[in-house]
């Protein structure tokens, strides 16, 4: 089996699990369950091999929590960022299962374990409150302890029997592919609730790519309303782990989302040393402020969000509003995750953020932010995308890719809107598509239909307007007809018809007579 046979064989076993186990619980919730159980797994396999250190003389998950020292515990904490013990193990739990009548408040304990090992150690924060979302006394689970188990217990036997391989080999990567894919199978069936936290793969790809491009290396990457973390992912997917060295940092308002986040990280094989996800409001109470500036950040912000802005007299001085001299509106919080991405970007990065259509063409405060950004030389790339290319919305997104390392004021606008591939519920973009965007956003040449170059004064004189469309002329796709032909063509039909109606006539006149 290939490995993309493998994967897929591995991902249709996933869904089934997903949908056999559920039962009366909604999907969208019961996600929390399946997704839970299979980063349990994962971080038992990962930390009993570590333990065993290649030594196939000792099998972790047959030892007595007994033999374990403080020494060996508190090694394994600092290194690893938590600890398992032995009998705490996905395998073992799994293994007994359907026999132990105190399984939920069993795996309870054990995750309350595992968040209290890393207390008073540098991982507290990345640990802490992972398995929150794992609520295994809940009434969704069933209406009895017993419900409540064998619901459980359905769940580790399903995911215990998916084969991922040899863990060395190819398991890190097996993990964290059927991760994404299984939250971006929620996402896609529970509308906007999911579309809000996940970009899909083949997005993030192109933002990860423009972002980093031409960058051998990074400091570090942000996302400053990452969601579940795919933005980031991506970058470390494209790239050698080694060209971000400082690792991967990202803010999220939504807690269950946050919880995703760090869950992703562990999944894709990032140490807690190598990423830092903070939960709270990036624009009323921003984190990483001692650690900008960023050489690559991306971002798929909420559209249109509400935020207190003007309500908030003290923001108008905020280090990252100020320079604009103007509030994002309170009904359009857009331009305010723009113009904080634009704050902690360095000198020599660049700042991929997905917008909404229409703050590159609204008057106002909008306007306003565009005048900043154009008139600094902030603004590489506008990029009008496909519609239907993200769950929850069928909106034709842009892509604004901000610099402050621009050696010309030109700004170039890219109309990739018919670079797509159909697919079933939503439209893809494929490789191809990704290459041609980037040829187009490295070369900087005027492609007909596709790419413009355009001048500062022209945009000023266009009332700022970033819209792709005002400068890029859309390909006239309609039948071009030669008038000239056309009424020759006319001519001779009326000549037809005329000697048609004249030999009509003469027909009827005969039979007449």
């Amino acid at each position: 089996m290939t490995s993309t046979q493998q994967r897929a064989e591995l991902q249709r076993q996933i869904w089934q699990i997903a949908n056999d186990v559920r039962g009366s619980v909604d999907g969208w919730d019961f996600k929390q369950y399946v997704l839970g159980t299979l980063f349990y797994r994962f971080i038992s396999e990962n930390f009993a091999k570590y333990i065993e250190g290649g030594d196939d003389s000792i099998n972790y998950a047959e030892l007595s929590d007994d033999v374990i020292s403080p020494e060996i515990k508190d090694d394994a904490i600092k290194t690893k960022g938590y600890f398992i013990y032995p009998n705490q193990l996905f395998a073992n739990i799994a293994a007994g299962a359907n026999s132990n009548d105190s399984l939920n408040t069993d795996l309870a304990n054990i995750f309350a374990d595992i968040e209290a090992s890393a207390n008073g150690y540098p991982s507290e924060v990345d640990i802490k409150g992972l398995f929150a979302d794992f609520d295994t006394t809940s009434n969704r689970l069933g209406n009895t302890v017993k419900d409540k188990n064998s619901r459980l217990a359905a769940v580790l036997k399903g995911v215990a029997g998916l084969s991922f391989g040899e863990f060395e080999s190819n398991q890190i990567d097996l993990f964290g592919d059927a991760y994404e894919f299984l939250i971006s199978n929620y996402a896609a069936n529970a509308g906007k609730s999911g579309g809000e936290f996940f970009t899909p793969q083949h997005v993030s790809k192109l933002i990860a790519q423009l972002a980093m491009h031409k960058q051998d290396k990074v400091n570090k990457i942000y996302d400053p309303a990452c969601g579940s973390g795919s933005l980031l992912l991506q970058a470390k997917k494209h790239f050698d782990a080694h060209i971000i060295e400082d690792g991967f940092f990202g803010q999220e308002i939504n807690h269950t989302t946050y919880n995703l986040a760090r869950m992703n990280m562990f999944l894709h094989n990032i140490n807690y040393d190598k990423f830092n996800m903070m939960l709270g409001n990036t624009l009323i109470d921003p984190h990483f402020g001692d650690d900008k500036p960023f050489d690559a950040i991306v971002s798929n912000p909420p559209y249109s969000v509400k935020w207190i802005g003007l309500d908030d007299p003290t923001l108008i001085n905020d280090d990252r509003f100020a320079p604009a001299g103007v509030l994002a509106p309170k009904s359009k919080a857009d331009f305010a995750f723009v113009l904080h991405s634009l704050s902690y970007l360095s000198s020599k990065g660049r700042a991929a953020i997905v917008c909404f259509p229409g703050i590159f063409y609204r008057g106002g405060a909008e306007k306003k932010i565009r005048k900043y950004l154009i008139d600094n030389n902030f603004v590489e790339t506008v990029i009008s995308l496909a519609p239907n290319l993200f769950y929850g919305t069928s909106i034709a997104v842009n892509i604004l890719v901000l610099s402050k390392h621009k050696t010309d004021t030109k700004t170039q606008f890219i109309d990739a809107s018919s670079l797509f591939k159909k697919v079933t519920n939503n439209n893809l973009l494929e490789d191809k598509h990704i290459k041609q965007i980037m040829e187009m956003f490295d070369g900087k040449d005027d492609v007909a239909y596709l790419a413009q170059r355009v001048e500062h004064d022209v945009i000023a004189d266009n009332d700022y307007n970033l819209s792709v469309s005002a400068y890029v002329e859309a390909e006239d796709t309609r039948e071009k007809i030669d008038i000239t032909v056309l009424n020759a063509e006319l001519k001779t039909t009326v000549a037809k018809i005329d000697q048609l109606r004249s030999d009509i006539d003469i027909i009827v006149a005969e039979i007449e007579g």
